[in-house]
């Protein structure tokens, strides 16, 4: 039986409180097909009983993994391939030219899911800009602890490798382990993993040379928006990058962001003296 419209408003609603993503009203299918996992380690019969069961017990763990459940982990290495050969090409040259007294760039993924998108950066920074005496940072942020964990092993499926990740790359940076591959140690050790709520108050975050904020925004309703632009402002070095996803922008949402086209690749950068 299916869910009713009262137990899917409430369930938005808890998704809705904790993470700012908004779920579609016609979405309803999805809890079914996103809880129905739960019910085991949940001792819940049915996706009607484990709601009924949230509503009436103190906000815990269990409502913190319906709530990772519900929400969109899609994610591919070099996702979308664009911006990833702008960030090779032309933003990652030009950062180092400007880092060259420092020698340290950092690069954040916010909502990085299961770590493609970080360790796509990893792979790219090692194949081309291995450089002595360079640091270089890349921090992975997310709301659930479940694909973060997922990223921290740096272990992925054979479906998981063939999208998206070049032959020869498999070959170089990964080792078969089982029916799996495992991405090597020392990739994996570039990039520090963490969990963030982006729609939330935060203030502990490093100055990011470059920031990957791809396919976020399109969750989230527009105050959120302009709220999680207004603390990415604060968190972008003044001469830094950010990418969006391709369906994303800051065009009448927060002015203080200008649009550079690199190729095929559509970048934003802070306007002069917006990073406050």
């Amino acid at each position: 039986m299916n869910i009713s419209t009262g137990e899917f408003d409430y369930l938005r609603q808890l998704v809705r409180d904790c993470s700012a993503i908004e779920i579609d009203a016609d979405k309803q299918y999805l809890a079914e097909l996103r809880l129905a996992p739960l019910l085991p380690e949940s001792k819940a019969n049915s996706v009607q009983e484990l709601l009924a069961r949230l509503r009436t017990q103190q906000f815990g763990g269990l409502h913190r993994r319906v709530v990772d459940a519900m929400t969109n982990n899609e994610t591919w290495f070099f996702r979308d391939f664009h911006p990833f050969k702008a960030l090779e090409t032309h933003i990652i040259p030009e950062m180092i030219t400007r880092r060259s007294a420092d020698r340290q760039l950092t690069v954040w993924s916010a909502a990085a899911s299961t770590g493609q998108e970080a360790y796509s950066v990893a792979m790219i920074l090692r194949e081309r800009f291995a450089m002595p005496n360079w640091r270089f940072s890349i921090l992975a942020t997310d709301i659930s602890d479940r694909v973060l964990n997922r990223a921290q092993s740096g272990i992925y499926s054979q479906p998981e490798v063939n999208r998206g990740l070049p032959a020869g790359m498999l070959a170089k940076y990964f080792q078969q382990s089982g029916a799996n591959w495992k991405l090597q140690r020392q990739l994996r050790e570039m990039v520090s993993f963490r969990w963030l709520n982006l729609a939330t108050q935060w203030s502990n975050m490093p100055p990011v040379d470059i920031l990957l904020l791809r396919n976020v925004l399109i969750y989230f309703d527009i105050p959120t928006r302009k709220r999680v632009l207004a603390s990415m402002r604060r968190t972008l070095r003044s001469d830094g990058y950010m990418l969006l996803g391709s369906a994303e922008t800051t065009l009448n949402i927060d002015d203080n962001f200008e649009r550079v086209q690199i190729e095929n690749t559509v970048c934003y950068r802070l306007r002069q003296s917006s990073n406050v």
